[in-house]
C-alpha cells in the first residue's frame, strides 16, 4: 500500500491477545518490508488487594495507536487475596481504560478494536435496566478514542450512543465462506444443494447477506419464549418454529453471531435434521460455550451437525480446538489489513464490502469442482 502514514504505528493488546497480535504483526512487517515490530507491550500490575495499573515503557507521543481488546478472554487471570480469579469482561474493560490512561493523551489517534463489543447484549432498556454498552462507548469517547471497530455487533443501534466518533461494524462473511470451502471441499454452493437458515428473527439481515452473495434460498426459525419466567438472565425458549422452503436433501448453513450455551443452535440443527437436511454447518462469529462442550459433543455424535465454524477473534479453549467438529476461521490477516489501511488514513469501504472477493472465491471453487 502506497501513501503517507497518519502517524507512526503502535499496536497494543490487552491480556491474552499476545498470540493473535503476533500473527497480525507478521503481516504488517511483511507488507512494510521491515523487521521492526509494531507491537507495544504494556505491563499490567496487580496489588494483592486486586487493584491494578497499566504501564508503558516508551512514550507514544504522535503515534497512531490501535488497541486490540478481547474482553471475553477468561483464559487469563489474576491473584487477589491469595486466590486466582479468571478475568471477567469488566476486568478486561478496566485494563483497556488503564492502557488509554497510561498513554496520557500523547497519541495522535487512538483506535480500539474490540471484536465482541463489551456488554453488547445489554444494548437496550426494558423498564429499569442499565444501558451498559452505551455507557461504555461514551466512556471511551470521553477518554479520547477516535474510532471503535467491532465485528458482527449484536445490535448496530448502539453506535447512536457515540455519533461523533468512528464506529465500524465489520462482517466475517468472506472469511467464513473461505473456511467452509477449505474444510468442506466437496460443498456445492447453489440453490439446488445449499440453503442458509437464521436461527431467529434477529439474525435475518445477517443471513440475507449470505443468501444474496451465495445465490441460495433463505429460511428462518422464530423463537417462542416463556416470558413469565427468567432462567440465567433470559426467558427460556419454548419452541422453534420454521418458516421457509423445504431443506430436504440439502446442505444447510445456520448463521448466528454468538454461541453462548449452544442450546438454541443445537435445537435448530436437530429440527432441520428432522426435516430431512443433509449436512448442517454452523457459523458463529463468537463461540463463548458458557456451558461447556458436552451438549455440543452429544449433538455431533447424534449426527445433528457436521462442522462448527467460529473465528479466532476471541479466546478459545484447548478443549475446543481439539474437537474434530471444530473449524477455525482465521481473522489475523483481515485485522492486519484493516490496521494497515487506517494507518495510511485511507477508507476501509473496500475492506468492509467483500462481495467481489466472495464472487472470485466461488468462481474458483466451482472450477475446482468441475475439474475433479
Amino acid at each position: 500500500m502506497e501513501g503517507l502514514f497518519y502517524g507512526d504505528l503502535a499496536v497494543i493488546g490487552t491480556a491474552g491477545c499476545e498470540q493473535f497480535l503476533e500473527r497480525v504483526d507478521r503481516y504488517l512487517k511483511e507488507w512494510r518490508n521491515t523487521e521492526q515490530s509494531f507491537i507495544t507491550a504494556p505491563q499490567y500490575k496487580r496489588f494483592g488487594s486486586g487493584e491494578a495499573k497499566a504501564m508503558l515503557a516508551d512514550s507514544l507521543r504522535g503515534y497512531d495507536v490501535y488497541i486490540f481488546a478481547d474482553v471475553y478472554n477468561y483464559g487469563v487471570g489474576y491473584r487477589m487475596y491469595g486466590k486466582e480469579y479468571p478475568m471477567s469482561p469488566d476486568d478486561h474493560f478496566q485494563d483497556l481504560k488503564r492502557v488509554i490512561n497510561a498513554i496520557g493523551g500523547k497519541a495522535r489517534r487512538i483506535s480500539v478494536i474490540m471484536p465482541m463489543l463489551y456488554e453488547s447484549r445489554q444494548d437496550k432498556r426494558h423498564m429499569r435496566e442499565s444501558l451498559d454498552c452505551a455507557v461504555a462507548l461514551q466512556e471511551l469517547e470521553r477518554m479520547g478514542v477516535s474510532n471503535i471497530l467491532t465485528f458482527d455487533v449484536h445490535n448496530l443501534g448502539v453506535q447512536n450512543a457515540v455519533p461523533l466518533i468512528g464506529f465500524d461494524d465489520i462482517k466475517c462473511t468472506y472469511q467464513m465462506i473461505k473456511a467452509l470451502v477449505r474444510y468442506v471441499p466437496d460443498i456445492v454452493i447453489d440453490k439446488d444443494h445449499l440453503m442458509v437458515v437464521s436461527p431467529d428473527e434477529g439474525g435475518m439481515q445477517r443471513c440475507m447477506y449470505y443468501s444474496s452473495v451465495l445465490g441460495i434460498d433463505l429460511g428462518m426459525f422464530y423463537k417462542r419464549r416463556d416470558y413469565s419466567i427468567v432462567v440465567n438472565g433470559k426467558n427460556p425458549i419454548v419452541a422453534h418454529e420454521y418458516l421457509g422452503r423445504s431443506v430436504e436433501g440439502k446442505d444447510v448453513i445456520i448463521v448466528d453471531d454468538i454461541i453462548s450455551s449452544g442450546e438454541s443452535m443445537m435445537d435448530v440443527a436437530y429440527q432441520l435434521k428432522q426435516r430431512g437436511a443433509k449436512r448442517i454447518f454452523l457459523f458463529a462469529s463468537f463461540g463463548l460455550f458458557c456451558e461447556g462442550l458436552d451438549a455440543i459433543d452429544e449433538a455431533y455424535k447424534a449426527g445433528n451437525f457436521t462442522k462448527l465454524f467460529t473465528t479466532n477473534l476471541i479466546y478459545r479453549t484447548p478443549e475446543l480446538l481439539s474437537r474434530e467438529w471444530y473449524c477455525e476461521v482465521n481473522m489475523c490477516k483481515y485485522v492486519a489489513l484493516i490496521i494497515d489501511t487506517l494507518n495510511h488514513d485511507q477508507t476501509i469501504n473496500h475492506v468492509l464490502n467483500p462481495a467481489e472477493r466472495i464472487k472470485t472465491l466461488l468462481d474458483r471453487h466451482l472450477a475446482e469442482l468441475e475439474n475433479k
